[in-house]
């Protein structure tokens, strides 16, 4: 039965980020650990629907307080025509402008989630981020980008310039299973490990950071007794890092 396909290969994909993302994640944690630790800022970008990626760290119970959103601007779902955000990804020069325009600073980290790795906005933005030497973590699809060119006139791709690079295990072009008498395959894996990855980053990140005697700054559910209080403590408490709150 096909929705059984799609549950194992979504269980397969997530076996094989287990069993050969281990190291990358904990590279990952090693500089969002080193960067909460010095006071520093952590941001996250991703276009369209690699923004899902973003979207699961921030603001979410049981997440880090520190993660702030670069706003895909016109490329997420809310944009109408939807069809628009696949143009606007494609602009050279447009990724640079956006970290430009964000917070971000030397000695900071930012997350990056592209599945294809080949559009210049993550790719723009990885190359300003590095100019700025503030450090990318990627999460990108290996089998998709080393199956593609890259649209940006550097012939780079995100794999290429990250200083830490996590593999979603996810196929080319994503989608992953085949229904017999149709030709395109349906069922994208990649938003499933994309989130399972951040938030093992996130719980790797919350145990180093306690190794370290750091309080991690991270929400309880409000719809929780004491959560109201516990969020604005730890909220006010790390005010001047936390951006999205402006």
């Amino acid at each position: 039965m096909s929705y059984l396909a799609y549950l194992e290969a979504a269980t397969d994909a997530l076996r094989r980020v287990t069993l050969t993302q281990g190291p990358s994640i904990e590279a990952a944690a090693c500089l969002l650990v080193d960067a909460i630790a010095t006071g520093k800022s952590i941001f996250s970008f991703g276009a369209t629907h690699s923004f899902i990626t973003t979207e699961e760290l921030v603001y979410r119970t049981g997440g880090l307080m520190l993660v702030n959103p670069i706003y895909p601007h016109g490329m997420n779902l809310s944009v109408r025509p939807m069809t628009s955000t696949s143009r606007l990804e494609r602009v050279v020069g447009l990724g640079s402008e956006m970290l430009a325009g964000s917070p971000a600073k030397e000695g900071d980290v930012l997350i990056l989630t592209s599945t294809s790795g080949r559009n210049a906005v993550v790719i723009d933005m990885a190359i300003e981020a590095s100019r700025r030497n503030i450090s990318v973590i990627g999460i990108t699809s290996l089998s998709y980008t080393s199956g593609v060119g890259s649209r940006h006139p550097s012939g780079k791709k995100l794999a290429d310039l990250c200083d830490v690079l996590i593999d979603n295990c996810a196929p080319l072009g994503d989608a992953a299973v085949e229904v017999p008498g149709f030709v395109q395959k349906v069922g994208p894996l990649s938003s499933v490990t994309g989130c399972a990855i951040v938030n093992s980053l996130v719980a790797e990140v919350v145990a180093r950071l306690l190794e370290r005697g750091v309080e991690p700054p991270v929400f309880m559910s409000a719809n929780l007794d004491g959560g109201d209080e516990w969020n604005a403590r730890l909220l006010a408490e790390n005010r001047d890092r936390i951006h999205y709150m402006d």
